[in-house]
């Protein structure tokens, strides 16, 4: 098999035209399609849906589906918010600055830009409770190819121990002296 790329994310959200203003005015996403049936077509089943898709850029689709006949949505309480969330790259830190303006003016709370080593992020949420976070990279191709030789060797120790493995702590000891 040799996957080509991620066709679409698909989440679920309160109000279609509501989600694709936000993505669309907020974000400068081009609405691409939307989809709309009575009947699910992978089932058959009698449910009523929008299903929207937003172009995020170099080909990624971001898709939601508005369901009104089923509960009201709600995120795994059982998982801190900060987890759950989509992440959209920025080419630079002016735009990502630029971009936390433009989500502040639109009267929604913003945290950072948050120095993660190799890259700078902003997090914010959607109307639908979905968690966003804006990126910057700015890792060296040493820093990511470092990261990279030390990948598995990390997963191993975290699967035996469940403690966070110190093979990368230069990552963070390097924003704690900046």
């Amino acid at each position: 098999m040799s996957l080509q790329r991620i066709h679409h994310v698909a989440y679920r959200c309160n109000d279609a035209r509501e989600t694709v203003e936000f993505y669309r005015d907020l974000l400068e996403m081009d609405f691409k399609l939307a989809i709309a049936e009575d009947r699910v077509p992978s089932t058959n089943e009698p449910d009523p849906y929008m299903h929207v898709f937003l172009d995020a850029g170099m080909g990624n689709v971001i898709a939601f589906f508005e369901l009104p006949n089923s509960p009201a949505m709600s995120r795994d309480l059982n998982t801190p918010e900060w987890v759950q969330h989509i992440a959209f790259e920025v080419a630079t830190l002016e735009e990502l600055l630029a971009a936390k303006a433009r989500v502040e003016a639109a009267g929604l709370e913003v945290v950072g830009p948050v120095d993660h080593g190799i890259f700078d992020s902003i997090y914010f949420f959607d109307p639908n409770g979905h968690r966003l976070e804006l990126v910057v990279n700015k890792g060296s191709e040493e820093e990511l190819a470092r990261l990279h030789d030390v990948a598995d060797d990390m997963l191993e120790e975290w699967s035996r121990t469940k403690r966070a493995p110190q093979h990368a702590a230069w990552l963070h000891e390097k924003t704690l002296v900046e």
